[in-house]
């Protein structure tokens, strides 16, 4: 048989609602199931709810927040992979060996990496910057949307030539222009 609910675990609910403990932290606090919180809170006048629909948007914006402020970090950071890789490309290089039957080391220097290895750099920083451009894409250049622009109404006025004349815009005859002295 369930125990009753008592005047201490009323007060006590109260008490731990005013500290904004959710149902569970309550439960777990006096001993009792959620079900049985939940019960008493609706006892009071008014009732006592655990909406905290506020609380975990806060809390759901604020982790967002920090997660697009670590992307960019990482984006960064792979940007500068992606520039150490390619300047590595024409800087001399040390090439090393180990080993033969006396376990000799030799070493040399080549004025920049050899050809694998710098297609091996180029796929390195190929692959960082692509990480780094997912991470963060670029914003849109404001001159490409306005060219963009500039490129629909040139379209525009020509689709109206055509309606208008049947045809498409006549070719400028720049000769004739010069000899005009234009």
């Amino acid at each position: 048989m369930a125990r009753p609910i008592t005047d201490a675990d009323r007060r006590r609910v109260r008490e731990l609602h005013a500290q904004d403990k959710s149902r569970n932290e309550i439960a777990r606090a006096i001993g009792r199931s959620p079900s049985t919180v939940s019960k008493i809170a609706g006892q009071f006048t008014p009732p006592l709810t655990f909406d905290r629909a506020a609380q975990v948007a806060t809390a759901t914006a604020a982790r967002k927040a920090d997660l697009d402020q670590r992307r960019t970090e990482m984006a960064h950071r792979l940007q500068d992979v992606a520039e150490r890789e390619l300047s590595k490309m024409t800087q001399p290089t040390v090439y090393w060996e180990w080993g033969g039957k006396d376990h000799t080391y030799d070493e040399r220097e080549q004025p920049e990496p050899t050809p694998a290895d710098r297609r091996t750099m180029m796929a390195t920083a190929g692959a960082a910057l692509d990480r780094s451009l997912k991470l963060v894409p670029p914003k849109q250049d404001p001159g490409q949307e306005s060219r963009s622009v500039v490129g629909e109404l040139m379209a525009g006025l020509a689709r109206d030539y055509v309606a208008r004349h049947g045809g498409p815009p006549p070719e400028p005859d720049y000769d004739q222009a010069l000899d005009d002295g234009q």
